[in-house]
């Protein structure tokens, strides 16, 4: 798992070109990447979320495809479309965005759920369906989509159905003093994301992530994650719980940050340190007028982490 460690070390270090002080959030990203999952980063305008995408991108030397969600996108303007040749007398199928290694969907918020939904398949099976055929994703496939979480109007919060299908769910936030002084700095003269260069091919992410299938993960880590899953299916103050798809998203997860952390077994400290990421938004609390994550859903899964023992031996 060194390997992975070391993968891991030089996409951070390179994204951090670009992203000051965000090492905790990046590394979570990876997170996501590793584990063939995707990542909806939720925040207010301006704090890095695109950039961040978009420096992923170039760190990993995949193709990147970037769409921004507005309110008449049509699903055939993500997947494809198959249109008629007149001079070739036949349909020709057209590919879409989705057929990408990195797909940045900007403020998938705007849009409207029956384009957010051609997203699902997507993500969820790793294949794209138009008219009848079905195409393989490309490998790795990875979407980050971002959404502005303080405005309301014209706008479409994901339903929980697509909520779930993301991995994990962040929140960059502020920078601190020293790193917003540092990126005043940095970007009065410069663009750091124009010279940025890849550390890593896709293939080196796919043999990461085939790697990372070997962690080990005990019966007693195993009973942790259920135990914490468990828990929100009976908390008082929450409405739905986690789904066993939610259960699998925690285990993987724990599986990625271990072998970023260059171990090839999980701990329970591994579990925790993705728990909110992975299980407040996916949680609906008896409080919550909407899906959206809020603060409470990530205070009560801080309150399960207190309330669930963890495991001694493991």
């Amino acid at each position: 798992m060194q390997n992975i460690k070391n993968l891991a070390d030089k996409i951070t270090a390179n994204i951090e070109k670009v992203i000051f002080g965000k090492r905790d959030e990046i590394k979570l990203v990876l997170v996501a990447l590793f584990s063939e999952g995707h990542i909806l980063l939720d925040d207010i305008p301006g704090t890095g979320k695109t950039s961040l995408a978009r420096a992923l991108a170039v760190s990993i030397s995949g193709e990147t495809k970037r769409l921004q969600f507005t309110p008449d996108l049509l699903p055939s303007d993500i997947t494809g479309i198959n249109y008629y040749n007149q001079k070739q007398n036949e349909f020709i199928f057209r590919r879409g965005p989705a057929f990408t290694n990195i797909l940045i969907a900007d403020e998938i918020n705007r849009t409207t759920p029956r384009t957010q939904s051609a997203l699902l398949e997507c993500m969820g099976e790793r294949q794209i369906s138009v008219d009848g055929e079905t195409y393989p994703a490309y490998k790795p496939f990875f979407v980050i989509a971002t959404q502005n979480p303080i405005e309301s109007q014209g706008t479409f919060p994901l339903p929980e159905a697509q909520t779930d299908r993301f991995l994990l769910k962040l929140s960059l936030g502020y920078p601190d003093k020293d790193n917003e002084l540092k990126m005043m700095n940095t970007y009065k003269t410069d663009y750091p994301l124009t010279d940025l260069g890849a550390v890593c091919s896709c293939e080196n992410i796919m043999s990461a992530i085939e790697q990372i299938k070997g962690v080990t993960v005990s019966d007693k880590v195993k009973e942790y994650i259920y135990a914490l899953v468990n828990e929100t299916r009976h908390n008082s103050q929450i409405k739905l719980g986690l789904s066993p798809r939610g259960t699998l998203a925690l285990m993987r997860a724990a599986c990625a940050y271990a072998a970023i952390e260059g171990r090839n077994y999980v701990i329970p400290d591994d579990v925790k340190a993705v728990a909110i990421p992975v299980m407040a938004h996916r949680i609906i609390t008896k409080t919550q007028s909407s899906h959206r994550i809020t603060e409470a859903s990530r205070s009560i899964i801080e309150l399960v982490l207190d309330t669930v023992s963890m495991p001694i031996e493991y």
